[in-house]
């Protein structure tokens, strides 16, 4: 069930599905809780309709990106051809999107912070591990992908403490899942990037500090 370049190249299309509902990971126990709390808050927001849109658009399309910059690749003799073999299953890229899809919930002059702290976190591990890592790149890419989706996704009426707590919960499962501390810096980045972000909004007036 494996997306990998030689599955896809055979016409095995079934596992841009199947390969979301598979885990290399033996520690489930440690992130799916996170992962509750991500989709529950999906469909909260957006009912069943838009969380599957979100992911799959995340899952399939980030998949189906990185096998094009995988086969060009390999035929430009970049990557040794041993990657068509490479496992690549899970519901990382899935979630990804739904992470970026959540920008259309956060509020309007937040918005900005939000979406530099998670390019700037996913651009940091997809370049700097020292090679190619299509893994964290297609993490990158899901995310973008879950931002421009997010454009289609209105913002809810109200944050409850329910919804709160279940966005705490996303992040953390989100942050740790596609950036965690594999690149040395990357919260510094990604911290740098939304400071940025906020200072020119509170600059241009978007952001009222006064009650």
């Amino acid at each position: 069930l494996s997306t990998n370049l030689n599955n896809l190249t055979h016409g095995q299309l079934g596992t841009l599905i199947g390969s979301a509902f598979v885990t290399a990971d033996d520690r489930v126990y440690l992130w799916l809780p996170g992962l509750i709390c991500l989709l529950a808050l999906g469909e909260l927001l957006w009912r069943g309709k838009g969380l599957v849109a979100a992911f799959t658009v995340g899952h399939v399309g980030a998949t189906l990106i990185i096998a094009v910059v995988l086969a060009v690749a390999v035929v430009a003799g970049w990557l040794p051809a041993s990657i068509a073999d490479a496992s690549d299953v899970g519901i990382s890229y899935g979630a990804a999107a739904v992470v970026g899809a959540l920008t259309a919930a956060i509020p309007g002059p937040w918005r900005p912070a939000w979406i530099c702290f998670w390019l700037a976190n996913a651009i940091v591990v997809a370049t700097g591990l020292g090679s190619f890592d299509f893994t964290a790149t297609g993490h990158a890419v899901a995310l973008t992908l879950g931002i421009l989706l997010s454009t289609r996704f209105r913002a809810p009426a109200s944050w409850t403490p329910l919804r709160l707590v279940l966005l705490a919960g996303g992040v953390v499962f989100g942050y740790f899942t596609f950036i965690g501390f594999s690149v040395a810096g990357t919260p510094v980045a990604g911290l740098a990037a939304a400071l940025i972000a906020l200072f020119a909004r509170f600059i241009s007036g978007g952001i009222d500090i006064h009650p």
